[in-house]
């Protein structure tokens, strides 16, 4: 596994677990949030790893505005606006530093299942509706690569969503308006009667956005149908969204020409025309049965569709056209067992998991015109898992887990060279290809009193490169002797060890973790060549830092700080740091009740310190700068009705997180800048 010295050191701390310890440390129990089977996994299957669960409240009261935003707020996460940062379409949620590749890294949840498409635009935050969220469960690392699959190298982000089991009959309508015309109308209904339960909730988004062609119109529902019995349920999920959306293209900074836009024309736009477009939908359904009092059996499906249209321009005229449909089936039979095996209590969840995947994508010189390439790629995944957690003694927890998976793919190109551009191209090699892959962690954690608390983890994940990766594996357009694209990558394999500690003491909690990744054949786009690769062997490692304080009865306090390293080990940038990562980023909020609910108060100052430009891997250009923003929310409920004022980037800082480096040119680049002061102010009505 190649782990370094000083993470087997805090290895070996945290696996002195089974010694014994102080008289007392049996009465102290760890309460875990309470997780719905139905939705999520979890459970508390996975101990001796790094979680946070971010629950709706907080959320509401949040003062940021999007998904991506709220994540970025807990350590570990970090942050791209690779678009023009709009409710968080586009954005990229990094989990311990993977940069431009983070969206096939950080796997996305959505009620237990996996939502990460097959395509490289990995999981859109903006799809779903912020008022649909019940909780967000954020585990670090590699360990949720046994209940969930492969891509779970950075951690899993799980979004749970609502559901009107056991609530009276309520609706809320709320509506909002801020900055550059942005005006939103959020719908929630939930109710129950007897077993029958049912839930919806639907959002309607427009924006001018903060550059030329950044608009935004986005329209998203989830509805949840249950039948709920003391022996088990049977459910229905339905989750949709249609977006539109503008490309502005970045802002060109080179020093050699005179040339800056970041200061001449921030909000203008290099690509005024472009556009991509998208439609999704995924259909769940599923049922759970109480076999006996200790052992659940839960079965359930999903359908999910996904299109995509975009189209590219240039000097007013398109040169680019892309139409994609992605179909995903899946079927994920489980067993749940919870009482004792050999004596002690245990938890054991193990199940068989099938995904089937069909992606069609046609190139052509713009929507309207022949395709000059067809790409028809499937993929199929069954993966058999199995993952315990044992309570060894009162004060003690032991997880193992393991996952055997068989990965087929067949990939195919129909190439035109009588479409419009399609001359000097070459029809893309076929590729059928089958393996095997397997992951397994094994974690645990130790409470030596009612205050302090060991855990720590050791576990081997994998990731297999997706479709458009594979597609962009090599240069086509060679002309007069084109390359044609073989599809070839390697499957991405990662080994990762974590050590750390928790503290609580009345109503101050600290907790601190270790942790160290070693990947080998890592997938990676170089914008040099426009090509995917295998890496060098990289490395990827840091230290996470979390605290609240409970001051009083209407104050509380947050913060964390975490510190980020990842490099190549070998080839010829090695020592350098990959591209896009932050070595240090940092949060620190205050909520203030000022009148019970009805008035209060939060604030949040983010951090993120300078990170290299994409495309700089020998590390010789400018670094992106660090930056610090400051948001605050004012708001509360008076009876039925809620209220909130927010501000964002209260002090106004000119900043942005994510640009491209040129490739021959020292000290040019293109950079995405992000808003300055900007507001929302939102009214909404409970009608119970």
């Amino acid at each position: 596994m190649g782990i370094h010295g000083r993470t087997a050191a805090a290895l070996l701390a945290a696996t002195a677990l089974l010694t014994p310890v102080a008289a007392g440390a049996q009465d102290f129990q760890v309460v875990l949030p309470t997780i719905d089977v139905s939705s999520s996994r979890q459970d508390g299957e996975i101990v001796g790893t790094s979680t946070t669960v971010i629950t709706a409240d907080e959320i509401e009261k949040s003062a940021a505005q999007d998904l991506p935003q709220i994540l970025s707020q807990q350590a570990g996460i970090q942050i791209q606006h690779v678009g023009a940062g709009v409710n968080g379409a586009r954005d990229v949620v990094d989990l311990r530093g993977f940069g431009a590749s983070a969206p096939s890294n950080v796997l996305v949840l959505v009620n237990g299942r996996r939502f990460n498409d097959f395509d490289l635009q990995g999981f859109d935050f903006s799809s779903i509706p912020v008022n649909s969220i019940a909780r967000i469960e954020v585990t670090r690392g590699n360990p949720g690569a046994v209940l969930y699959g492969d891509g779970a190298v950075g951690g899993v982000i799980n979004i749970v969503t609502k559901n009107g089991v056991g609530a009276a009959p309520n609706v809320r309508i709320e509506g909002g308006f801020g900055s550059f015309h942005d005006g939103e109308g959020r719908l929630s209904a939930s109710g129950s009667s007897g077993p029958y339960s049912a839930a919806i909730s639907a959002t309607d988004i427009r924006t001018d956005g903060y550059r030329q062609n950044s608009q935004l119109r986005q329209k998203g529902v989830d509805g949840d149908v249950r039948y709920t019995t003391a022996e088990g349920s049977v459910y229905f999920n339905v989750i949709a969204d249609d977006q539109k959306l503008g490309l502005p293209g970045g802002r060109l900074v080179d020093p050699s020409a005179g040339i800056n836009e970041l200061v001449t024309n921030r909000t203008g736009a290099a690509t005024p025309n472009d556009f991509a477009n998208k439609q999704g939908q995924n259909y769940t359904l599923g049922v759970t049965r109480k076999l006996t009092s200790e052992l659940e059996l839960i079965v359930d499906g999903s359908l999910r569709r996904k299109a995509q249209q975009a189209e590219l321009f240039y000097l007013g005229s398109p040169y680019n056209g892309v139409d994609t449909k992605l179909t995903t089936t899946s079927v994920t039979p489980r067993l749940k067992f919870d009482g004792h095996a050999l004596g002690v209590p245990t938890k054991i969840l193990t199940g068989f998991d099938y995904y089937h995947t069909s992606y069609n994508s046609d190139r052509a010189m713009d929507l309207s015109s022949a395709p000059y390439h067809i790409y028809d790629i499937k993929q199929s995944t069954s993966g058999f898992y199995a993952n315990g957690t044992f309570t060894v003694r009162p004060d003690t927890d032991v997880t193992l887990g393991g996952r055997a998976q068989y990965n087929t793919l067949s990939a195919r190109d129909t190439y035109d060279p009588t479409a419009p551009y399609g001359y000097g191209d070459a029809q893309g090699l076929p590729l059928d290809h089958n393996e095997w892959q397997w992951a397994a962690q094994l974690g645990a954690e130790h409470r030596f009193n009612a205050m302090f608390a060991v855990f720590g983890h050791v576990a081997h994940s994998f990731r297999v490169p997706n479709a458009d990766e594979r597609i962009g594996q090599a240069v086509a357009f060679n002309w007069p002797t084109p390359t044609p694209t073989n599809f070839d990558l390697k499957t991405q394999t990662s080994n990762e060890v974590e050590a750390g500690a928790r503290f609580r003491h009345d109503n101050f909690t600290l907790q601190s973790s270790v942790y160290d990744i070693e990947l080998h054949d890592e997938v990676f786009y170089s914008p040099a060549t426009g090509t995917n690769v295998n890496l060098d062997p990289t490395r990827h490692w840091g230290v996470e830092t979390t605290g609240s304080w409970r001051v009083n009865d209407v104050l509380k306090l947050t913060g964390n700080v975490t510190y980020t390293r990842a490099v190549f080990r070998e080839g010829q940038f090695a020592g350098s740091d990959i591209p896009l990562i932050s070595r240090w980023t940092g949060n620190v909020g205050l909520t203030w009740n000022i009148l019970d609910k009805r008035v209060v108060y939060d604030a949040m100052l983010r951090y993120a310190g300078e990170r290299r430009l994409d495309n700089d891997s020998a590390n010789v250009q400018p670094m992106i700068p660090a930056h610090t923003v400051v948001d605050m929310r004012i708001g509360g409920q008076v009876k039925n009705v809620t209220w909130s004022f927010a501000v964002q980037n209260v002090f106004n800082a000119m900043y942005y997180d994510y640009g491209i480096a040129s490739t021959f040119t020292l000290g040019r680049y293109n950079a995405y800048p992000q808003p300055g002061r900007t507001f929302m102010a939102r009214l909404g009505v409970a009608l119970d």
